[in-house]
């Protein structure tokens, strides 16, 4: 099933809120205009000056003032929050919440997943026998049901570690991951350190049938602090226009294809997987309004699986080429990461930032070679 994301019907409150400021008094003496502000430490803020609908006036000012009508440049600031993963206006309640990452898993069995629709941004790393594993990253929206959660790699740790001491969800890891992965700033919440915090769905097989919730986990911490910008995003309003018209991708994990095919009546790009749809456990598509294709090596990583295969480990520092998917189109560009725990960030082949369309990001990252433009 389709449905209309939640990012548009959130950007539609947002812009409803300016254009109702905009409709208040004098035009030609009004002084309204929508100021956008950032940090990369916190959430942004849309600063929307409105009016008084009957005077025209500051209706936060004396009576004397407010006399001054169609006349007065005098104006009340609403303040709409934007979430530092999404570029999208945040309920205040939550904007100041650290991050929170969870592992999910992505084969046949695992499928569909619970709470992937609700994620900022979605990362998709290969893992051993060509099969792709999910870190997921929340912030803005609460998943009731959160899973099937897998165990850790590697891979995660260039993710994790700029997100500022994220909360990870994890089912645990082999010696070498575990201690790895437990000596970088993050905040535990996986099922090792709280087991009461999850439970096993009786309708899934072991091990792809671990599961959680956003509330719970965050319940576990007391402090706060939200995460950095982990992505730049357009404005409100703002459409992505960069690029060339794209129908979508196709990438190929040796073991695992996937695509993504922009959808114009959901504004997002559909994802399939070996040939499937994929949908989450309530029926709706995945459909991200941004695909980022991020090529990347892949190296041993010194350990192997239960079955003796080697298991990979994604080369996320560096520089490389990236796809950037977004409004129906592509714009080809480069990525850059200084060190493991600096962000990773995405220029056009100008040099300059992209500005993604605000909503969620599926971070794909194939191999060079392993994905096509459709």
């Amino acid at each position: 099933m389709f449905s209309k994301p939640r990012h548009l019907l959130v950007l539609l409150v947002a812009l409803g809120l300016f254009a109702a400021a905009c409709s208040g008094g004098d035009d030609s003496s009004s002084d309204t205009s929508l100021v956008v502000s950032s940090s990369t430490t916190a959430a942004s803020e849309i600063e929307i000056p409105t009016v008084d609908e009957s005077t025209g006036a500051d209706d936060s000012t004396s009576s004397d003032e407010s006399t001054l009508g169609a006349t007065s440049d005098a104006e009340l600031v609403v303040v709409l929050q934007l979430g530092p993963l999404t570029g999208l206006p945040i309920d205040a309640s939550v904007a100041d919440r650290p991050a929170l990452a969870a592992k999910i898993d992505n084969v046949g069995p695992a499928r569909p997943q619970a709470g992937l629709n609700q994620a900022d941004i979605v990362y998709e790393e290969r893992v051993e026998g060509g099969l792709t594993r999910l870190l997921a990253v929340f912030h803005s929206q609460d998943a009731p049901v959160l899973g099937p959660i897998r165990s850790a790699r590697s891979t995660d740790v260039p993710i994790l570690t700029p997100l500022q001491q994220p909360l990870f969800a994890w089912s645990g890891a082999n010696a070498a991951f575990a201690a790895l992965i437990r000596s970088v700033a993050i905040r535990d919440v996986g099922f090792d350190a709280q087991p009461s915090a999850y439970s096993r769905a009786a309708d899934r097989r072991a091990p792809s049938n671990l599961m959680s919730s956003t509330s719970v986990l965050w319940d576990l911490v007391s402090d706060s602090g939200a995460p950095p910008r982990a992505l730049n995003h357009l404005g409100p309003g703002a459409v992505f226009e960069a690029g060339v018209p794209a129908v979508g991708v196709d990438v190929s994990y040796r073991g695992t294809t996937v695509t993504h095919t922009w959808d114009a009546e959901v504004e997002g790009w559909a994802r399939t997987q070996n040939g499937s749809p994929h949908v989450d456990t309530e029926g709706v598509q995945v459909a991200p309004p941004n695909v980022i294709v991020q090529f990347v090596d892949y190296r041993a990583s010194g350990q192997v699986d239960s079955t003796g295969a080697v298991v990979p480990e994604a080369v996320l520092e560096g520089n490389g080429t990236i796809w950037v998917l977004s409004n129906g189109r592509i714009l080809e560009g480069t990525w850059t990461k200084d060190n493991v725990t600096a962000p990773t960030q995405y220029f056009d082949m100008s040099g300059d930032p992209i500005l993604l369309t605000p909503g969620s990001t599926w971070v794909l990252l194939p191999e060079p070679g392993e994905a096509v433009l459709n």
